[in-house]
């Protein structure tokens, strides 16, 4: 827009000129021109030029237009804000309340911008990555308390997917980590192998989690001082369970004891840094203890980490609204520090990670553990100053009972662009990590708090852990590529695979699993994988070994060679397939798996189960349809002769040895040249009688007839027109086969010269 490529100072003049013009105003144009000027604004803000759009709305409100005041003193007040003149949006805002117009929804820029300027100074990302243990739900990041899988591979409580399905729509359900859409019907099954497991190697969790919940219904039911117990309870079981610490902090402070909901959040917020429920927790208690500066900073935190929670968005706003009230004497004196929220001084790291920074913090934590456990004890007003974050930084230190004006205070605690560039060097630079009073080692304990595990599993021993546990129900072997089915049971990727071949049912409780096979998509359970890495690498190991082998030998093409027993095949001829058996299923699998894709066609024998000639065919396509079945496209490749017949999981497989055809040179050379021109131009000819029909059936199926090879011993198998003349031939599969076992091409050129006279005399065509 024009207005806003104007130059300050031209635009501002033009204002002025226009708010002071006496002849405007008595021509009644104060209202157009008030709409004109605010428009300015409304694009500067949109443009991002909020010093421009401030000073327009400073100039407007000099003209004091009666109705619009107070809008335009609340939008100055926001452009302020996002342009970084905080102090003065503070006294705009400190206007407003002393006027009574400020409610505390006026406040959500202030609040937005304030949790952004934090996230930018301390490096933070929002949704920063939690330290969320081997057997934790991504959702909640807590032990994984009846565990169900996802057809996506990954494991969450069940309790958690309920309450994703009914407070959103169906349409953005999805994983938390893949984001793969959710199933919007149904019930959630719980995982058979994982909730075994952590009731076997984890009783104590699991014992808190059942406790937990029994917890949370006693409290829907309105019984807190019961649900209290149980998180007594379960805490005294888990007593790093962050979870439920939060949940006992939430009860506490429904129940006003603020100082116990206080302890509890200190302690979430020391096992889980970046997690924004516990810092909601902590500002919840200490808001109830009426320290509102300390509650601020934690809503801004929490913020900070989550900008779509919604409930420490609003009590930010009610705080700062509050502050903002002139009903004090000294108003100053309430007034928190909030421009040094977003200040490297401020020491907010100290906030986040103290107990992870400080010298005794894990002694720290384990009193605080202890003292947790046995709460039922303790005086619920008691003040628990024995945890590190009792001993913060006290915002107050920042305000002076000298200071006289609001201007003063926000004017020396405000950051310039030069000090924030500073301070963001500061903090990355490994000498001043190492000065007193700077956040000792924050790289390495970010670090470790991510990583740090809230359960217990690394006390677990794998040598405790029995394989058992973790084998297939089907193989009897340890889990490899495990799969979970909807219904709750795992299986190896192979083995469900073919029992998919033969039924669309669980083989365990037989409940039906349409979608399975008519996708034929499964996606391995992530959790199980690294519970075995995690626990049995050893066997994992052997298992791998073995599956390798397993590979290894499927791989071989002169080996155990799998066998299609059907139709003739023959080199360079398409020969698409309709797959509907089971064991011919498994058989085409597996040649696409081991990535040769090839396979051996071959006649039945009454005798031997498949004669003893066949062709090698490669797989060019696959199509699956919904029941299982399948199309599949292959074309002839290699001749060979079958040594041993022998057979593998239901379809039969051969040890075979390839065919060529002998070579010839000097005048065996010239008159096999003479022989192949005369039969190719007999067998052209034959084509050519047959009726129209008959020659688009060959075309639609075969494709043309082949043209003559160049060299026609450049190919092991000979010409590729002879091969495509044998499959259109009408003869019988006995009479064919002995042209796949020959090696010399004169004795096949001689062989298909006597069939073509024969069919040209006999045959009508």
């Amino acid at each position: 827009m024009s207005g806003v490529s104007l130059s300050r100072a031209s635009l501002l003049g033009f204002v002025l000129e226009e708010a002071a013009d006496p002849v405007s105003s008595s021509m009644g144009t104060e209202a157009r021109g008030l709409d004109v000027m605010l428009g300015l604004a409304a694009e500067a803000f949109r443009a991002r030029n909020f010093q421009l759009a401030a000073d327009i709305y400073q100039c407007q409100l000099r003209a004091k237009q009666p109705g619009q005041t107070e809008e335009m003193q609340l939008k100055r007040a926001h452009c302020l804000v996002l342009g970084g003149r905080l102090s003065e949006a503070l006294e705009e805002y400190q206007l407003l309340s002393r006027q009574g117009r400020l409610r505390a929804e006026h406040l959500d820029v202030l609040v937005g911008y304030l949790a952004e300027s934090m996230r930018g100074s301390q490096g933070w990302a929002e949704g920063e990555p939690l330290g969320k243990g081997l057997l934790g739900c991504p959702k909640c990041t807590g032990t994984l308390y009846q565990p169900v899988t996802l057809r996506c591979g990954h494991s969450y409580c069940r309790s958690c997917l309920e309450k994703e399905r009914e407070g959103h729509k169906a349409s953005t359900l999805s994983c938390k980590l893949c984001k793969e859409k959710l199933p919007t019907a149904g019930a959630y099954r719980i995982n058979v192998i994982l909730n075994s497991f952590l009731g076997k190697y984890f009783p104590a969790e699991s014992r808190a989690l059942t406790l937990r919940h029994e917890g949370n219904v006693l409290y829907k039911k309105n019984k807190p001082l019961a649900a209290l117990e149980k998180y007594h309870e379960a805490i005294a079981l888990a007593p790093k369970d962050h979870l439920l610490l939060s949940n006992r902090a939430q009860i506490n402070t429904n129940m006003k004891y603020f100082e116990d909901a206080l302890r509890d959040g200190n302690a979430a917020c020391s096992i889980q840094p970046f997690w924004p429920k516990g810092h909601l927790r902590k500002a919840q208690a200490l808001a109830g203890l009426q320290k509102k500066d300390k509650a601020l900073k934690e809503y801004l935190i929490c913020i900070a980490l989550d900008s779509e929670n919604k409930t420490a968005k609003m009590e930010a706003q009610k705080i700062l609204c509050d502050l903002l009230s002139p009903i004090a004497e000294n108003m100053h004196q309430r007034l928190p520090d909030i421009m040094q929220v977003m200040s490297p001084r401020s020491r907010i790291k100290g906030i986040v990670l103290n107990s992870l920074n400080s010298r005794n913090s894990s002694n720290v934590f384990e009193n605080s553990c202890k003292v947790s456990v046995s709460t039922a004890s303790i005086d619920p007003k008691q003040e628990w100053k024995s945890h590190s974050y009792c001993n913060l930084t006290k915002p107050a230190q920042g305000i002076s009972n000298n200071q006289d004006t609001l201007k003063n205070l926000s004017t020396e605690l405000a950051l310039t662009t030069s000090e924030k560039k500073n301070a963001l060097k500061t903090k990355h630079n490994p000498i001043a990590e190492d000065k007193p009073g700077t956040t000792e080692g924050y790289n390495k304990c970010t670090k470790r708090a991510r990583l740090q595990s809230p359960s217990r599993e690394h006390d677990v021993l794998p040598k405790l852990v029995d394989a058992f546990d973790l084998e297939c129900s089907l193989c009897m072997r340890l889990y490899y590529e495990p799969i979970t089915t909807p219904c709750g049971h795992t299986f190896c990727l192979k083995c469900i695979e073919r029992c998919m071949d033969h039924s669309p049912k669980c083989p365990l409780c037989k409940e039906v699993l349409p979608e399975y096979q008519a996708l034929r998509k499964y996606n391995r359970t992530v959790l199980i994988e690294e519970l075995i890495v995690h626990y049995l690498p050893e066997e994992l190991a052997e298992r791998k070994r073995v599956n390798d082998e397993e590979m290894a030998e499927l791989s071989n093409l002169n080996k155990a060679v799998p066998i299609f027993i059907c139709t003739m095949a023959y080199p360079t001829v398409p020969c698409p397939l309709h797959i509907f058996e089971p064991r011919y299923r498994l058989m085409i699998r597996r040649c696409m798996e081991t990535g040769n894709k090839q396979f051996g066609m071959c006649l039945s024998d009454p005798v031997k189960g498949f004669a003893d000639y066949g062709c090698m065919l490669e797989v060019r396509s696959v199509e699956l349809f919904s029941d299982g079945r399948s199309v599949v496209d292959t074309i002839g490749r290699r001749r060979f002769k079958v040594l041993r017949h022998s057979e593998k999981d239901g379809y039969s497989t051969a040890d075979i040895e390839y065919l060529e055809d002998k070579k010839v040179e000097g005048e065996d050379y010239a008159e096999l040249v003479r022989l192949h021109n005369l039969v190719y131009d007999q067998a052209y000819m034959w084509f050519s009688s047959l009726k129209q029909i008959l020659k688009t059936r060959i075309l639609s199926h075969f494709g043309p007839m082949p043209r003559k090879d160049t060299d026609i011993q450049a190919s092991p198998n000979g010409p590729g027109w002879c091969w495509w003349l044998l499959a259109v031939l009408p003869l019988e599969s006995r009479a064919q086969l002995p042209f796949l076992a020959m090696t010399s091409l004169q004795e096949r050129l001689n062989g298909i010269r006597r069939v073509l006279l024969f069919m040209s005399r006999s045959c009508p065509r």
